[in-house]
């Protein structure tokens, strides 16, 4: 995926609003951030000095944005190291330094009613996608989302994207939620139901495996598809 980078971005220090257990390992944490909310597109993210008082760890972890909420944004995290667990012991009302907007994010000009969304997450992919169904929402976009996970306990954001307007779907590799198998093939099955009078995006992000099975179910069916590609980043510029 291409599209223009923002030349807006600033180091910030945002008081935490909120820093909260969603799920199995899972944390979504709400700063007071305007400045970001008022110049991010969905898809970009920033990135986050964990820790306030030295430099252990050294390297910011960049973090999608996961919404825009009425005093900035929300970013949705996974402990899986010394950074994010850090992270998730961080307290309501403490300053947090970020970096952002950065990176190229999701290309919607041409999203307008009429056309149709198909949003594919899986696991932790689904950071970047609810800010993006938000923005959809704003432009009377029909959206529909498919979002998988290995276990049933893991399925992140399914109730949000309700809540937003999304006809919503979910994959679990252990069947305990949903279709019993991958988010991939709940996409290949709607896919076999598209209208020619209307014009599909997809939109995804995921594990590496994921998104190749994305790109070419696309390829094949000759709808557009843009694709996230995160990675760890020591600066993200």
């Amino acid at each position: 995926m291409r599209t223009k980078k923002s030349a807006k971005k600033k180091a910030l220090d945002c008081k935490i609003i909120s820093n909260k257990k969603t799920a199995k390992q899972f944390f979504t944490i709400e700063l007071n951030a305007p400045w970001i909310a008022a110049n991010f597109l969905p898809g970009q993210f920033v990135e986050v000095r964990v820790s306030p008082r030295n430099l252990d760890p050294f390297l910011r972890i960049p973090l999608a944005i996961h919404a825009r909420t009425k005093n900035g944004i929300r970013l949705l995290y996974k402990v899986v190291g010394k950074g994010t667990e850090l992270l998730s012991e961080r307290k309501k009302g403490e300053p947090l330094n970020i970096i952002g907007p950065l990176g190229n994010g999701f290309e919607t000009g041409k999203m307008t009613k009429g056309t149709k969304a198909l949003l594919v997450g899986g696991g932790h992919g689904v950071a970047p996608l609810f800010a993006l169904a938000q923005k959809l929402r704003e432009r009377n976009v029909d959206t529909e989302c498919f979002v998988g996970a290995c276990l049933g306990e893991e399925v992140l954001c399914a109730n949000e994207f309700k809540k937003c307007g999304a006809k919503t779907r979910l994959a679990t590799d252990d069947g305990s939620k949903g279709h019993k198998g991958f988010v991939t093939d709940l996409l290949k099955e709607r896919l076999r139901h598209t209208k020619d009078d209307i014009r599909y995006t997809i939109f995804a992000c995921g594990p590496r495996p994921m998104l190749k099975e994305v790109a070419e179910v696309s390829q094949k069916q000759g709808i557009k598809a843009q694709v996230s590609l995160d990675a760890y980043m020591a600066c993200g510029i």
